[in-house]
């Protein structure tokens, strides 16, 4: 039986998802739109996390080892960056990953909760054998479970490009200064954490560097880039290495 504060969670991703495509879909026909849904979204954002949070890891709580936790775990990071984007001037592919993770939470939530309700699961035939889910439920389980893998790729290469639209961002004066810091430690404490972020750097990072050697380019064109990704490495800890295979399972909030 859901509770109350599984249908505030739920809520949460259903409003960022509606707001969201409300203000992407202006963006993309050159209209004009309140800043309003840009706020809603992250709102929904912050509802649906804040909610996880708390159950994974309790009421904060004012020593060492609840702030370890706190500082090591994906929702907290996710939440506190959802704050950032909601506080600051809009960037609008920031709500690109939120609004994915969202769409596939918002489906197993109909899935799981809303369908049996309208679509209840035909009974077993056999004594205390499992019901039968209903075909629309069926296909949303189906539909998910093939697409998972492929929109947390999605998610980590839209991460890698919001980091590029904020650098140029704040040398255009479009957003703030710190913003590229805060964003690029973020995306640090996704290298560590998520084998799709990594996969999607060392990717990017193997194109670069064949564009970069390839004949006709300057030798300093790769110099320069080898400097960039020594100073890189040595903040992040580790160099860009080769993709490998990925897995990841669903969270409360996001992926892990």
């Amino acid at each position: 039986m859901a509770t109350t504060q599984h249908y505030l969670w739920a809520a949460g991703h259903f409003l960022l998802l509606a707001c969201s495509l409300r203000f992407f879909l202006a963006k993309a026909l050159f209209r004009a739109v309140s800043i309003w849904w840009y706020k809603a979204s992250f709102t929904g954002a912050l509802v649906s996390y804040a909610i996880v949070c708390l159950k994974s890891l309790g009421p904060p709580q004012p020593n060492a080892g609840w702030v370890k936790r706190a500082w090591l775990d994906e929702n907290i990071q996710y939440f506190l960056m959802a704050f950032y984007w909601w506080s600051s001037r809009p960037v609008t592919l920031a709500l690109v990953p939120y609004a994915i993770f969202s769409l596939f939470h918002a489906l197993t939530f109909t899935r799981t909760t809303l369908l049996p309700q309208f679509l209840p699961p035909t009974p077993s035939a056999q004594p205390g054998g499992a019901p039968t889910p209903h075909p629309l439920a069926k296909k949303l389980q189906v539909w998910v479970k093939t697409n998972y893998d492929n929109a947390m790729r999605a998610v980590a290469f839209a991460e890698l490009v919001i980091l590029a639209r904020v650098v140029l961002g704040a040398l255009t004066f479009r957003n703030a200064f710190v913003t590229p810091l805060v964003y690029a430690h973020f995306l640090r404490q996704r290298w560590y954490q998520s084998k799709f972020s990594r996969d999607a750097v060392a990717s990017v990072h193997a194109r670069i560097l064949a564009f970069v050697n390839s004949p006709g380019k300057p030798p300093v064109v790769a110099q320069v880039y080898k400097q960039v990704t020594d100073l890189a490495g040595r903040w992040a800890g580790s160099l860009p290495g080769p993709a490998a295979g990925a897995g990841a399972g669903a969270a409360g909030a996001r992926r892990q």
